[in-house]
């Protein structure tokens, strides 16, 4: 007998409806075809232990089971469930009548329990769009697929479940989750605080710029001297994550299965940190059976790369390109994949191998050409891509003495968001762009005109600085958002000077 079961396999962030045809033909064994990995080949030994050990029939009959598109790839052991209801069907041991109403995925223990899937949130939302009934997963998936609205989410923890649904129990309902108040919900403060920061404000500065801008910057100081602590609490001065950029990001965190326990939605803006071992696929993404990258998990958070000169020089340079385009795309023979890549970057880096160069007090030992090599690690055109070189020096023990209270993340957030909305407003007609630092070259001539003085004060630092015409686009853009912070309409000469000021690196001297 032939049945049709359908199940979704999962592209980048986006899903596609696959369908499991299974045929029962003279002869014995089982064969699965349609580009089927080895995951998918070993489904066959798994269900047939489900069925013994939950008393159901192992079929006797020769069993071809077709998985198409068959030109596309099949990967992971989430078909299991629906193969094994469609040799269950195709079997006669369940009725096929109630099959087309439902995509259908989950991962099977031998004793028939469910084990969760990636890729739950663009499942549902492709299964929604093509007008299925409803989604069948496992339970620990239903949440996070019930975010989906006007589709029926069931989820389940056994075989016996599936088929109980199927062969209509209503006892089994499904999941209703009201995104938006889950959204609320979700969001939660922060453990951490900028007010827990002694001294430091100019970095603070830096950064409350940077946040306001979205513009990529890096730090610059000898261990010890706060760089990793600033860069974590950047988040809690960025502007809240809105439900529409919440939904984006859990579909990359749902595709990598690096959603936290049961939780349904990314209700912050992502931080990630990878180490500087990570390998290129690590970063940007890919592998055999391709996923996204540190690059994708932070979209619409940030990306903290700590001690930037010990990563591998060929994984930096392939993050030039998806940081101007905001998505990386994946090539193979037979498929081409985008993920989305719009994150802030923030490095660290010392001064020097030893890191003590340029120290107020502590002696440099190293010699001058190893402090130009250890810089030259990181290239020039990677550098000049970050907006903002944050020179960070130790705090003085009077600074960490005092009592005195700091500012808030709160506080500063709130001058952020305002800067932000007076960005939203004047690019409201410009798809894609919505902060400064995503300004094209027609924007910043029409919104970041000099007078004669800062024209004359730019000139004389480019001359003196000898910066890269990218660098000059950089200093606008951050001189935009300065005056932004400030509700300025016009770029005055004081933004200008400040913003030259985040040029730490092309002061120094720069050679990458």
């Amino acid at each position: 007998m032939l049945v049709k079961v359908f199940g979704s396999a999962v592209y980048g962030v986006d899903a596609l409806t696959i369908t499991i045809e299974v045929d029962t033909v003279p002869g014995s064994g089982y064969f699965i075809v349609g580009l089927p990995d080895s995951a998918v080949k070993e489904s066959v030994d798994r269900i047939l232990s489900a069925y013994k050990n939950n008393g159901y029939k192992s079929p006797r009959y020769k069993m071809v089971i077709n998985m198409a598109p068959a030109d596309i790839k099949k990967a992971g052991s989430a078909y299991d469930l629906p193969i094994a209801i469609g040799m269950l069907s195709a079997t006669e041991q369940l009725a096929s009548d109630r099959l087309t109403d439902y995509i259908i995925m989950g991962e099977l223990q031998l004793d028939g329990t469910l084990r969760p899937v990636k890729g739950a949130l663009p499942m549902a939302i492709q299964a929604r769009k093509e007008g299925y009934k409803g989604l069948i997963l496992p339970q620990q998936n239903a949440r996070e697929a019930a975010m989906v609205n006007n589709l029926a989410v069931y989820g389940v923890t056994h075989l016996r479940e599936v088929i109980a649904l199927l062969e209509g129990d209503d006892s089994i309902k499904p999941t209703v989750v009201d995104t938006r108040a889950e959204f609320a919900n979700a969001q939660s403060q922060f453990d951490i605080d900028f007010e827990e920061v002694k001294g430091q404000e100019n970095i603070k500065r830096a950064l409350e710029i940077a946040a306001a801008g979205g513009h990529n910057a890096i730090l610059i100081g000898p261990p010890g001297a706060g760089k990793t602590m600033l860069a974590k609490r950047l988040p809690t001065i960025l502007p809240p994550i809105t439900l529409q950029e919440s939904l984006e990001t859990t579909k990359i965190h749902s595709v990598a299965g690096k959603l936290p326990d049961h939780a349904s939605l990314i209700a912050h803006r992502p931080f990630r940190s990878p180490h500087h071992t990570i390998s290129d696929a690590g970063l940007i993404g890919g592998g055999g059976n391709p996923q996204p990258g540190e690059i994708s998990l932070a979209h619409n958070g940030v990306l903290f790369l700590d001690e930037l000169p010990e990563f591998k020089r060929t994984v930096l340079e392939v993050m030039r390109q998806p940081m101007e385009e905001r998505q990386v795309t994946i090539a193979r023979a037979k498929v081409s994949i985008d993920y989305p890549a719009s994150f802030m970057l923030i490095a660290s880096m010392n001064p020097c191998p030893c890191g003590y160069y340029n120290h107020p007090e502590k002696e440099c030992s190293c010699a001058p050409q190893m402090v130009q090599k250890y810089l030259n690690k990181v290239s020039g055109p990677l550098l000049d891509r970050i907006d903002l070189h944050v020179e960070v020096t130790p705090v003085s023990f009077h600074e960490l003495s005092e009592y005195r209270a700091a500012e808030s993340s709160a506080v500063i957030r709130e001058r952020v968001i305002q800067a932000r909305a007076i960005q939203t407003k004047r690019y409201e007609q410009q798809e894609g762009i919505y902060n400064n630092a995503l300004m094209t070259s027609k924007l910043i001539q029409e919104h970041c005109a000099l007078d004669t003085v800062s024209a004359h004060l730019l000139k004389a630092a480019m001359k003196k600085l000898n910066l890269s015409a990218r660098a000059y686009d950089r200093i606008l853009k951050v001189s935009r958002t300065i005056a932004d912070l400030e509700a300025s309409p016009q770029i005055k000469a004081e933004h200008i000077a400040e913003a030259i000021q985040y040029r730490s690196l092309d002061r120094e001297g720069w050679a990458g």
